[in-house]
């Protein structure tokens, strides 16, 4: 079985629809049935019942899809790895994504890349930014916070991550011991990411807590910033785990518990199907992937 067959079956499994996994592999719907139909041809049995609003997948399929596991992400980052070497992959590869995300979680997964003498050239944006830069076609690879919503581009989550109001121990005791946790907040400077104060407001929210007129009084699109300044006992904001978790740890700053419960932050690697045609960007987004999968089964592991 080739692993190209096996891709496509994976695709087809998780989207429960062929031409739904066309799109996703930049594949002709014939190509990708044929794909499914040379491994049935293998295996023996039907992977899938054709329905009129997709396909279902059978006994076979799922005990197929167990047995691949994550086995698969492994083999191609192996097999793409060999290729590389004996082709011409040099080059730059531009990519452009939130500062802090590029900073602290996708550096440390380009050193694969890096050692193949792939020049990374990084950018930073905002999600609007990097979807537009991608559909110009400026950038090779984009990391958002904002889900893929315009049917040009293909995206994949690679992190999940739990979101955190955190200050300084002395501004944490004053809102962990105040009677009205939202009237707390109002008499504290609040940083923010920007005037949307989207991550903010979606936590206010879940957990019930009135806190109108809340007007930052500084903000920032590198949350690495926001979180030096709750570091020197100014204000509060709200910060992805994996942002705080040093410091958390440290003392340094400490979390402020939801009333109700945690929100989550959610990022993504986005890609112009296109560009996957060059040897050199299709490698570096399987590299990518299985790089920050592996780093995020550690951290989900260490945490746990």
């Amino acid at each position: 079985m080739s692993l190209v067959r096996l891709r496509t079956f994976v695709e087809v499994y998780r989207q429960h629809s062929i031409s739904g996994a066309a799109r996703s592999l930049n594949l002709t719907q014939p190509a990708v049935s044929q794909h499914i139909a040379g491994l049935e041809v293998a295996i023996g049995r039907p992977l899938f019942e054709r329905q009129s609003q997709g396909v279902l997948p059978t006994a076979a399929a799922d005990e197929l899809a167990a047995d691949i596991g994550d086995k698969l992400d492994a083999a191609e980052a192996a097999l793409s790895t060999a290729r590389a070497r004996s082709a011409d992959i040099a080059g730059n590869l531009h990519i452009i994504g939130h500062a802090d995300f590029l900073a602290e979680k996708l550096a440390p997964a380009l050193v694969p890349l890096l050692k193949e003498d792939i020049r990374v050239r990084l950018h930073a944006g905002d999600g609007p930014m990097v979807t537009q830069m991608l559909l110009e076609e400026h950038y090779d690879l984009g990391f958002s916070a904002h889900p893929v919503t315009d049917a040009r581009l293909k995206g994949e989550l690679i992190l999940s991550d739990r979101i955190l109001l955190v200050a300084a121990p002395e501004v944490a005791r004053r809102l962990r011991t105040a009677q009205d946790l939202g009237q707390a907040l109002q008499a504290e400077p609040l940083l923010a990411y920007n005037l949307e104060r989207s991550l903010i407001d979606h936590w206010l929210e879940k957990n019930r807590i009135h806190a109108p007129g809340l007007i930052p009084a500084l903000t920032g699109q590198d949350l690495r910033g926001l979180r030096s300044l709750l570091s020197q006992g100014f204000g509060w904001t709200l910060l992805p785990h994996y942002l705080c978790q040093s410091q958390l740890h440290s003392g340094e700053l400490e979390e402020i518990p939801p009333p109700l419960g945690h929100t989550e932050i959610r990022y993504y690697l986005i890609w112009l199907p296109s560009k996957l045609r060059k040897p050199r960007v299709a490698h570096a987004r399987q590299t990518l992937l299985w790089q920050l999968g592996a780093n995020a089964k550690k951290a989900d592991t260490s945490t746990a």
